[in-house]
Formats: structure tokens, C-alpha cells, sequence
């Protein structure tokens, strides 16, 4: 896995950028990260990157191209499909049959957003922790 590539975080929220941006300092990781606030902006950058990104943390609820709707572009994309990016969804909206929905498109998790900065830094250190440690199909085994 490329877990030196850029971490991808599509979320309109202002405040919730910052706080992610903050948390993943804070962690001291190493990686670039790129914000978007839509998925088709999101979409555009990752057709036309040659970059490898680490991972996409993804909200549901976004202008232009939702969550959902920019996973089915992705799996319908061979160049992107091809790369093995880990998508996660990093949303308050949670109801069930949100989150099933999110699985029928292969996502890779999908967590529910904490209310507390303590919470959510540690969500992120054990997502990055484990997808540090995922093989992938580019990996030097």
C-alpha cells in the first residue's frame, strides 16, 4: 500500500476539516492531506492524479456528488478500481439503512463521527494504525 500517498478527506464542513486536519497533526503523520468539499471535485482530482493515496475518508452528505454516488463512480472507474484505495465513511448521518447501502458499494468502513475531538483523534490514529498495516495488491510483500 502506498502509505506514504496523500490522505484524501472529502467533507463540506468547515469546522470539521479543522479538526481533522488538527487531529492528524497532532498524531504527527507524515502524509499530505488533501481536502474536498464534493465528491465531483473529489472525483476530478483522483481521475487525473497520479498519485497513489494512502486512503479516502469520505462524508455521505456532500454538495454536487454525495458519498454514495462517488463510490459508484470509483467502482465503475478501472484506472481508480485498479489502485485499491481504502474508502471509509466518516459521517453523523448512521442509520442502518444508510450504512447498508455504503456496504452494497464495497466501502471499506464506515464510521460514525464523534461528538468529542479526544473521540475523534483516537478514531482516526486506529484507522490510520490499521491501514498502515493492510497489505495491498502493490505492496512489496
Amino acid at each position: 500500500m502506498s502509505i506514504t500517498g496523500p490522505i484524501v478527506c472529502i467533507e463540506d464542513d468547515d469546522d470539521d476539516q479543522h479538526l481533522m486536519s488538527v487531529a492528524i497533526k497532532e498524531l504527527q503523520v507524515a502524509n499530505e492531506l488533501r481536502f474536498f468539499t464534493d465528491g465531483k471535485t473529489a472525483l476530478q482530482y483522483l481521475e487525473s492524479t497520479p498519485q497513489k493515496p494512502f486512503l479516502i475518508l469520505c462524508d455521505i452528505n456532500l454538495p454536487l456528488m454525495n458519498g454514495i454516488e462517488l463510490r459508484k463512480q470509483l467502482n465503475q472507474n478501472e484506472y481508480l478500481r485498479r489502485k485499491s484505495i481504502p474508502f471509509l465513511f466518516v459521517s453523523t448521518a448512521a442509520d442502518p439503512g444508510l450504512v447498508q447501502t455504503a456496504y452494497d458499494e464495497t466501502v471499506q468502513g464506515y464510521f460514525k463521527k464523534p461528538v468529542r475531538y479526544s473521540d475523534l483523534k483516537e478514531q482516526i490514529r486506529l484507522i490510520l494504525a490499521y491501514w498502515s498495516e493492510c497489505l495491498h495488491p502493490d505492496s512489496d510483500l
